[in-house]
């Protein structure tokens, strides 16, 4: 798998991409999170080729604390082979080159296979409670 950052030519096959893998919910606008993603590194939202075709993201963050990864994602018949690993360790490469300590994620908790997927690659879960206000709304 060829993996290099995010183009905005990328952008409907990346949505179509995260519709397919179920990351799509009704209060997370996929345009926008590229948008917004696009003003801060940037390179740190990398996409995964096979064969041209964009089959895998990974969208990481880093404030200077601790590192990010959202929008995971590989295309459903592709998934269990590697490329998800891949991925995760093409961002992580670029998150110790910036010195990060360490990286979190958030994982819905009905979403068991995505939890043991994180596991096997050397992720645990840590003792905290996640929580969230949204600061920007279709309502505000």
């Amino acid at each position: 798998m060829n993996i290099r950052p995010f183009h905005s030519a990328d952008t409907e096959a990346v949505v179509n991409l995260w519709v397919a893998c179920g990351l799509v919910k009704p209060w997370n606008d996929p345009y926008l999170d590229i948008e917004l993603k696009q003003r801060v590194a940037p390179e740190l939202f990398l996409v995964g080729e096979v064969n041209e075709q964009l089959v895998a993201t990974a969208m990481g963050g880093y404030e200077g604390h601790r590192g990010w990864v959202n929008y995971l994602a590989v295309a459903p018949d592709l998934q269990g082979g590697g490329y998800g690993r891949q991925m995760m360790r093409a961002l992580e490469r670029r998150l110790i080159a910036r010195g990060c300590p360490k990286l979190n994620l958030q994982i819905r908790t009905n979403n068991i296979d995505v939890i043991a997927f994180y596991e096997a690659i050397g992720y645990k879960q840590d003792d905290v409670v996640s929580m969230g206000k949204r600061l920007i709304s279709d309502d505000s």
